[in-house]
């Protein structure tokens, strides 16, 4: 069992680490262009900010079990099946990616105004600016925020384990709950929780070192 453990413990760090990556790539670049084309924006676009606003509140708003059953078609389009830990990196990645662009467009919209009227009075291009001073400035919350996405995968990625997505939850459910074995249940619980808090330990110590 030990060993069954530690491999369900592997393909939930594979599972959260890869959607976390994923879904941070694809959510920044939403919250980018959110910022830019947003009422205050340096670009603002009403038309873009409306579409990609009720985007982001759409896929929000699904429940992930109902959204991982929903894109089955595209799991297995993208990876070939729709079982596995590598299948359920999919759904993990399109549930974070909303979530992801709010929390950015939250930690950007932070950043002092002042500070970004300095830099265009230098004459600092929209790039220069969203790169070189809001993403400098507002890193110490957005550290923060991506171990909150890191820690809401993880609980993502147990749910994945009702449906075959393997890892902690899928042990739990075929050993814990289908077998009455209350002891994996209690190993599995036990280390997501270990899991979680040194998530959120490397995300404080590194915004201690940021700030």
């Amino acid at each position: 069992m030990a060993n069954e453990l530690l491999f369900a413990l592997w393909e939930t760090i594979y599972m959260v680490a890869l959607s976390t990556l994923f879904s941070g790539v694809f959510g920044f670049a939403v919250a980018i262009v959110m910022i830019l084309t947003g009422t205050n924006g340096l670009r603002p676009n009403r038309a873009v900010y409306s579409t990609l606003n009720l985007f982001v509140n759409l896929l929000r708003s699904f429940p992930f079990i109902i959204l991982m059953i929903a894109i089955i078609p595209l799991t297995r389009l993208i990876v070939g099946t729709s079982i596995g830990s590598t299948a359920s990196i999919v759904p993990l990645t399109i549930a974070a990616t909303p979530f992801v662009a709010r929390l950015m467009e939250g930690s950007l919209l932070e950043v002092d105004h002042g500070v970004i009227e300095a830099a265009r009075s230098f004459g600092a291009s929209d790039m220069q600016i969203v790169f070189g001073v809001m993403i400098k400035e507002a890193m110490p919350s957005i550290v923060l925020n991506w171990a909150v996405v890191a820690i809401n995968l993880l609980g993502y990625s147990a749910m994945a384990g009702a449906v075959g997505g393997g890892g902690l939850g899928d042990l739990a459910i075929k050993y814990g709950y289908n077998r009455f074995q209350t002891d994996v249940m209690v190993y599995s619980v036990v280390i997501l929780i270990v899991v979680v808090q040194i998530i959120q330990s490397i995300g404080n110590r590194v915004y201690e070192r940021l700030k």
